[in-house]
């Protein structure tokens, strides 16, 4: 068979039974189909000697589709870093929720013939860029496909900032923090905090406060291509983060600047042809089916 994804890379949830026997199924399965298949480091075993096993990085530079195998969380450390080379990724649900990796396990090799054949609908989502600056130079960065969450390290713990959109001041702000979510993460920790679902093609970022000194204070959408800066008060005590997808924490000290915009990345999610992201939504959220 002619496949339109020739290198296909495999990444998984580490020491785990379930995604560990999902991996040797799909292996088996790409080997029939003819594809040249990698591992992530991470997953791979002393039995799949015929694999050869790769960092992240690697796996980006070259394959053509990256399955991720585990839960949403999976997907959003992999897409991080594989948006950079745009690779075509798809998702394998072993984790809770899956509005990312959502190919059920038993019907992988179902979906992934197909896939494999040119049936398959593709959707980018944009990232954002996150730099936190200290007397004007850069003192860390990195990107996150759902959130940016400007916290403090103590619970309940209030903290002051400014936000600025395209260097115009817009709202200071007395708060447990601040969520900047994209259209993809506002199925995540921003609708936890009651922010808007955004669906994902629109070019939006969603600034959410959380737990605000003001009954004032309510969610603000604004363009995703838009330059974001925060600017935390020189009377912060408590040691401050910005957190990235739950994941990577960026330390902020009193009177640094947090810049946020859209990433020139974009990552390219590759779904069965029949995929909704409004049947994805019902199922996930126990929405109402329809009444006829």
């Amino acid at each position: 068979m002619t496949s339109v994804f020739n290198k296909v890379g495999i990444v998984g949830k580490a020491n785990h039974s379930e995604t560990q026997q999902t991996v040797d199924t799909l292996i088996n399965f790409l080997t029939q189909q003819g594809c040249d298949i990698y591992l992530e480091q991470k997953v791979a075993t002393p039995k799949q000697i015929q694999v050869k096993a790769l960092s992240l990085v690697e796996l980006g530079e070259i394959c053509d589709l990256v399955i991720v195998v585990g839960g949403d969380g999976n997907m959003l450390g992999a897409a991080r870093v594989l948006a950079r080379y745009n690779t075509a990724v798809i998702g394998i649900n072993r984790g809770n929720l899956g509005f990312l990796t959502d190919i059920s396990p038993d019907a992988c090799e179902t979906v992934l013939e197909q896939v494999l054949k040119g049936h398959f609908s593709t959707e980018e989502r944009f990232l954002l860029e996150i730099e936190v600056h200290r007397h004007d130079q850069i003192k860390c960065s990195n990107t996150a496909v759902n959130e940016a969450v400007l916290h403090s390290d103590k619970v309940a713990h209030m903290i002051e900032f400014e936000v600025y959109i395209n260097d115009k001041f817009v709202f200071s702000q007395r708060a447990d923090g601040l969520i900047m979510s994209t259209p993809t993460g506002s199925t995540a920790y921003s609708l936890s905090g009651g922010g808007p679902i955004l669906t994902p093609n629109l070019n939006a970022i969603c600034l959410l406060p959380m737990f605000p000194h003001s009954l004032a204070n309510r969610p603000l959408v604004v363009d995703a291509s838009s330059d974001l800066r925060l600017v935390v008060s020189n009377k912060a005590q408590a040691q401050l983060g910005v957190t990235c997808d739950g994941h990577v924490a960026l330390p902020v000290l009193q009177g640094d600047e947090i810049r946020v915009k859209k990433s020139a990345h974009l990552l390219k999610l590759i779904h069965p042809e029949d995929y909704s992201y409004f049947s994805v939504l019902r199922r996930k959220l126990n929405w109402g089916s329809k009444l006829y």
